[in-house]
């Protein structure tokens, strides 16, 4: 069973095209109504290649394959509305192949290498539309079997092999009820008999290119004597010089009935006085892709439209006083000189934009009595200079659109006040900098400003757009801003859309107070936010579904977890997710926002947590075997340090003294005034380091000194080090044997080493002082 994967575009459409399948998959649903199955392999149609498909409506078989269409192909699909069949080289349909599809209403057939339309499709009664383009007819004759086609609306021929065209050929589309649109467009037609399209009504017709020369054209367009259409297009696709000057090239559009006439002119050089001189009875004429310069006066009688496009333009056509004209379109020229319109009632659309115009005293002195223009386009323009009221008397403008021109001066001065119709108005990159308040004054109707691209004074932002109460959509991209205040939007209660791309903002606090309920878009992409606090992000317009912060400095930590949190829950709302970027500190590189790790942020929190709380326990646990042990400690560091500095230094003191403060004033007054008062005198130190000896003084108050029994086991320890037992003890008081056990070593170095006992006896002392003296030196 082969494997298929399919995209559902919508409810209802599949489209599994391009996958080299080589039949319909059978797991298509009974319910689809739109199937692509384009761009696969399916040489022969017959009744089983499809599933029971009664809703599908829509079948495209484009590039197939397909070779052979043989009876009831289409049985299980019949209800389908719309067949493409483009680019299979059809070489067989059976005479039923299509006559199943009775719904059929739209029917491509295009670069099928069908060579005529005797192609049986006759059951096919309710189709609107054919398509055989670009295939290898040579007539445009229909079968007649088509007459019953009363719903046909299109036939579509383009690009075939068409040359003549004769009466008989038009014979069926006249029996028709005409409203029909032919095209013809590049055919290679050399002659149309006279007659052919005598009396024949055709909704639209194309001739594009339709002529294999210009000769051909002239008589072609003669040929075409008797049409009625509504919409006619003429002209070419391709340029082609020439230096014909021949004005009746155009004559038999004279002989033509047409409402609309499309004029593509890139094959003539120089017919601009003459181009619409068989055209005064069209109600919209549409002139693309020229070489006019100059068009002289022409008697309109009913047209309402004018479009000239793509031209060689010195100068705006002389229009003045045609009563019916509502619509002028006059773009893409060079350097155009525009001397006005007057007394022109109906109009109400003018577009002269692009085309390097240059205008002084603007703007109702160049429309004169044109009271109902509600459509002023001059953008992409040189430059233009305003009256004191450019648009008195044109007080029914409701779209007025200057982009790209140079105006700067409607920032200074209140030249648009009171315009009370206008809905529209476009000021973007018109080299204006707003340092009046009352700019925009008096537009009460006013629902898009765009004024990008230009530049504001300091304060003027907070009065500029004030009651401008139904405003809608408002454009400040690109204006050097770099912060912005609730107050600027205070009457903004509308406003759907922002636009405040490429400035300098780099904060958005003004969002957290401003009052814009109505806020669809809000577009800050190009700024210089690195960061958005939560209250902002709390306080967004509850309205916003259009957020776009792209290519923004926004730095990726986790004390901004909130932020990228918010980004990332809410990346719908932003046009493209993967433009929001933000960076480290750690490197320059930027990273996407939505997919930064969040997860780390989350459990770094906990993880500190835990370290804070184990780093104090230990600290208390380590307080507690401090204070427990705090001799133990003492004890260890004397000795490291007494270990370092004995290999260090050389002993500079004869002894030192180890004693109770209780027995300081004996220390004091007998021990060292003996010692150092002595000859030869003996150098006595509080401190073991840098002592040869070391003088224990025992006494009561000695063994209840805990001080004084730790300083006794470092001297112990000390001695060790040295590699001497340089001990020296003084029994200053008796004390009981118990008690010299509570001393470490003590009661074992008296038991094993002889010691020195004061008596206070004079005699007795006298030995003492001479054998402490000979113990110390020795």
């Amino acid at each position: 069973v082969p494997y298929f994967t399919f995209l559902i575009q919508l409810d209802g459409h599949y489209t599994c095209g391009g996958r080299n399948l080589t039949c319909i998959p059978p797991s298509i649903p009974s319910s689809v109504e739109m199937l692509d199955f384009s761009f696969n392999f399916l040489p022969t149609l017959r009744r089983t290649v499809f599933p029971q498909l009664y809703n599908l409506k829509l079948l495209d078989l484009t590039r197939c394959h397909i070779h052979h269409i043989t009876d009831d192909a289409f049985h299980n699909v019949k209800n389908v509305a719309t067949l493409i069949l483009t680019g299979n080289p059809v070489s067989y349909i059976g005479p039923d192949g299509l006559n199943s599809l009775r719904k059929l209403q739209r029917l491509v057939l295009v670069d099928t290498g069908l060579s005529s339309l005797n192609v049986q499709f006759n059951n096919l009664t309710g189709l609107q539309e054919l398509n055989i383009g670009t295939n290898n007819i040579q007539s445009m004759a229909l079968p007649p079997f088509m007459i019953k086609f009363r719903d046909f609306s299109s036939l579509n021929l383009h690009a075939n092999n068409i040359s003549i065209l004769r009466v008989d050929d038009t014979d069926v589309l006249r029996r028709m009820r005409g409203n029909i649109t032919l095209i013809l467009s590049r055919n290679p037609i050399l002659y149309i008999e006279p007659g052919t399209f005598q009396n024949l009504h055709l909704r639209e017709l194309n001739i594009r290119s339709a002529f294999v020369s210009l000769d051909a054209q002239r008589d072609g367009l003669k040929g075409l004597g008797g049409l009625n259409v509504g919409k006619l297009i003429i002209g070419s696709y391709r340029e082609h010089h020439s230096n014909t000057k021949d004005i009746n090239d155009l004559d038999g559009l004279c002989l033509i009935n047409f409402e609309e006439v499309y004029f593509f002119q890139n094959k003539w050089l120089d017919l601009s006085s003459h181009v619409f001189r068989c055209m005064v009875n069209a109600t919209k004429i549409t002139l693309k892709q020229g070489h006019v310069r100059v068009i002289e006066p022409v008697p309109f009688r009913r047209l309402k439209e004018l479009h000239i496009d793509k031209n060689r333009l010195e100068e705006i056509p002389q229009l003045s006083n045609i009563q019916s004209l509502e619509k002028l379109v006059v773009v893409n020229n060079n350097q155009v000189l525009f001397r006005g319109l007057r007394n022109m009632p109906s109009l109400r659309h003018v577009d002269l934009s692009r085309n390097q115009m240059s205008l002084g005293s603007c703007c109702f002195r160049y429309f004169s009595d044109t009271p109902n223009i509600r459509h002023l386009n001059l953008s992409l323009n040189a430059n233009i200079m305003f009256l004191a009221k450019p648009f008195s008397g044109l007080d029914l403008l409701e779209v007025l659109d200057f982009h790209h021109t140079e105006i700067g001066v409607v920032g200074q001065f209140g030249l648009l006040q009171n315009m009370k119709n206008l809905k529209y108005l476009d000021l973007s990159y018109t080299s204006n900098t707003f340092s009046s308040t009352s700019s925009f004054s008096g537009l009460t109707s006013l629902k898009v400003l765009k004024i990008a691209g230009n530049a504001f004074q300091e304060e003027t932002l907070g009065y500029l757009f004030e009651n401008l109460i139904v405003l809608e959509v408002l454009d400040m991209s690109n204006c050097g801003i770099d912060r912005l205040v609730w107050r600027d939007f205070r009457d903004l209660q509308r406003l759907q859309h922002l636009l405040l791309s490429q400035n300098r903002l780099t904060a958005l606090d003004f969002l957290a107070q401003a009052n814009l309920p109505s806020l669809k878009q809000l577009a800050l992409d190009q700024n210089s936010i690195s960061s958005i606090p939560q209250n902002t992000l709390q306080n967004l317009p509850k309205n916003l579904s259009v957020f776009d912060l792209s290519f923004n400095p926004i730095i990726c930590l986790c004390t901004q977890r909130y932020l990228i949190q918010w980004i990332i829950k809410h990346q719908k709302m932003f046009p493209k997710p993967h433009n929001v970027l933000c960076k480290t500190l750690q490197t320059d590189s930027k990273m996407r926002a939505i997919e930064f790790d969040i997860e780390s942020c989350i459990h770094a929190p906990i993880r500190t947590l835990v370290l804070s709380i184990c780093a104090v326990l230990l600290f208390v646990l380590a307080s507690v075997l401090v204070y427990r042990f705090q001799f133990y400690l003492r004890y260890g560091c004397v000795l490291l340090r007494g270990y370092r500095a004995s290999r260090q230094q050389e002993c500079s003191y004869d002894a030192f003294v180890i004693y109770s403060s209780k027995d300081e004033s004996w220390v004091m007054d007998e021990l060292v005034e003996n010692l150092e008062n002595g000859i030869p005198p003996i150098h006595l130190y509080e401190g073991i380091m840098g002592s040869r000896k070391i003088i224990v003084v025992i006494s009561k108050h000695f063994i209840e000194s805990s001080w004084c029994r730790f300083e006794f086991e470092v001297a112990q320890s000390w001695l060790v080090t040295q590699g001497n037992a340089n001990i020296i003890i003084i029994i200053l008081e008796d004390v009981e044997e118990e008690k010299t056990k509570k001393v470490f070593g003590l009661h074992k170095h008296l038991k094993k080493n002889t010691y020195l006992k004061w008596s206070g006896n004079p005699i007795s002392n006298m030995r003492f002082w001479i054998r402490l003296r000979k113990a110390v030196i020795s």
